[in-house]
């Protein structure tokens, strides 16, 4: 599969766009003073404590306060605190994060935390506390914290406070996962989990081990970040949003990268060789006059993908709607009828066609939760397993976490799927330039004594004696209605002149325009 990521930058942030053989499947918007980010980890203080909830409020320092509740401490706290105060009070040395000793050598991990207990028993109002943001603010609702810490990197996540390798599920072959387990054991520093990214399959022990050592020099900053903190703030920053999309996106199959931006055109070499330099070349500058999105179609793309009504080629279109509570998807079948097919192989068609897009839709839209897709019927049992195993097997490619749920007796089938961060929502429609976004229309008998008004100054003023008048049908099959006894042939004999109505679907209900005796447009 040929993949190319395309960065658009403007004034109001930046967007990438994934392109998976030539068709858009992912969209991310980066807005230039976004606050949270997934990934980053704060020192907070713990603001508001809800015992009925058994869960709290945390001042990270921004606009929201964050939600954090009792399960979301984390297995690890205890850990984690007992750091956090060590390395406020300068106990950790720089250490050797690039291959030496592990900063955590020395470090005795403490019991972990009850699984069942009590949010004001661990915690009081303005203690301090590191958390990191697991869902970005949604809606009037400040992030999602967790007191779980890691740090992502190209191949491995980086886990403190632990010593277990884990390996990803989505790397099937046992052999390649022992391989890849006894590497890493064999590089992992003390009191250091790490877990296995997807794109480590068939790596060798040099590159984990240099993606391991720019985590611990993370680690290791954000250590001496703690020496000087004096409120709420942010002490560890994942990278940018094209920096973490060229990170988690960039597989053997890439072949480029766009960017209409210098400095990320820059950001992104720099970063691509340090992590592998054969790649380096794969990003390209854009320099041409026509925007970047509009010249790679992903413009006109997103005008067709991001409406309430989404058409496919074949003529099946869904309606989508969204809702603070769910994302709903109704499937329609259109005008796709096949001669020769009965209502069964038809409805299966259908809704294969409408599962592919639907999975593309998710991406694309970057829908979280829970969503409903209302399929059309169908009777055999065996239909709706084609249909389930074909929506399994698109969202394969779906990097997000989610569950899909057969067929229900209605035809519905729920899904949920891991929510991070607000839907992508673009907003594809135009004002109206009859009402000028109003709703409102005047009356087509207003528009009637516009064009009559019109007509007696042309043949006053101009002396015009032939005229030909252009408007909509409705217009038009209002003023012919009646013979001669017509309102055309009322004017004519009012105003002494030629009229020739004619009409044009192209024309907006009260569009219309005159035209003289030679032909030329007559402008007012």
């Amino acid at each position: 599969m040929e993949k190319e990521l395309i960065i658009s930058s403007q004034d109001d942030g930046v967007q990438i766009a994934l392109l998976e053989d030539k068709r858009l499947v992912e969209l991310h918007k980066e807005k230039p003073s976004s606050q949270y980010v997934v990934g980053d980890i704060f020192f907070g203080k713990v603001k508001k404590i809800m015992p009925g909830l058994n869960a709290a409020f945390v001042d990270v320092g921004g606009d929201k306060e964050g939600f954090m509740h009792y399960l979301d401490l984390g297995l690890d706290f205890n850990s984690a605190a007992k750091y956090m105060r060590l390395a406020m009070n300068g106990g950790f040395s720089a250490g050797e994060a690039n291959g030496g000793n592990s900063p955590l050598d020395n470090f005795k991990i403490e019991p972990v935390l009850e699984k069942v207990g009590n949010f004001a028993n661990v915690l009081k109002v303005g203690q301090p506390i590191l958390v990191q943001v697991t869902k970005e603010p949604i809606s009037t609702k400040g992030p999602k914290l967790s007191g779980d810490l890691s740090i992502a990197g190209r191949y491995l996540v980086l886990v403190p406070f632990s010593n277990k390798v884990s390996v990803s599920q989505k790397i099937k072959r046992g052999d390649e996962r022992n391989r890849l387990r006894r590497l890493v054991q064999s590089i992992r520093p003390q009191n250091f989990g790490i877990i296995v990214r997807t794109v480590a399959e068939g790596k060798s022990v040099a590159e984990l081990d240099t993606d391991l050592r720019q985590l611990m020099d993370s680690w290791q900053r954000m250590t001496e970040r703690l020496k000087h903190v004096a409120g709420p703030e942010r002490i560890y920053a994942e990278p940018g949003a094209t920096t973490a999309a060229v990170r988690d996106l960039l597989t053997d199959d890439f072949n480029f990268i766009h960017t209409d931006s210098p400095d990320i055109y820059n950001e992104l070499r720099d970063y691509l060789h340090s992590i592998d330099p054969e790649k380096e070349d794969m990003v390209k500058l854009y320099k041409m006059e026509t925007p970047i999105f509009e010249q790679f179609g992903i413009q006109r793309d997103i005008r067709r993908a991001f409406g309430r009504i989404v058409t496919i080629r074949s003529g099946v279109y869904l309606y989508v709607e969204h809702t603070e509570a769910m994302h709903v998807i109704d499937v329609n079948s259109g005008n796709h009828i096949k001669a020769g097919t009965g209502q069964e192989d038809t409805a299966l068609q259908v809704n294969i066609e409408s599962g592919i897009e639907i999975a593309r839709q998710m991406r694309l839209r970057d829908m979280g939760g829970i969503i409903i897709v209302d399929f059309i019927d169908m009777a055999k049992a065996e239909n709706r397993k084609k249909l389930f195993d074909v929506m399994t097997e698109e969202m394969k490619r779906d990097k997000a976490r989610h569950t899909i749920l057969p067929l229900s007796k209605f035809g519905l089938m729920q899904i949920t799927r891991q929510r991070v961060r607000p839907a992508v929502e673009v907003d594809v429609q135009e004002k109206c330039p009859f009402c000028d976004g109003t709703g409102h229309i005047k009356q087509s008998l207003v528009v009637v004594d516009e064009i009559e008004s019109n007509l007696k100054y042309m043949s006053t003023a101009q002396n015009e004696r032939r005229l030909t008048i252009v408007t909509h049908p409705y217009i038009h099959a209002y003023l012919r209605r009646g013979g001669l006894r017509s309102i055309r042939w009322q004017w004519m004999r009012r105003y002494r002149m030629w009229l020739d109505i004619r009409q044009s679907e192209r024309y907006g209900l009260l569009e219309y325009k005159y035209f003289n005796a030679s032909g030329d447009e007559i402008s007012l």
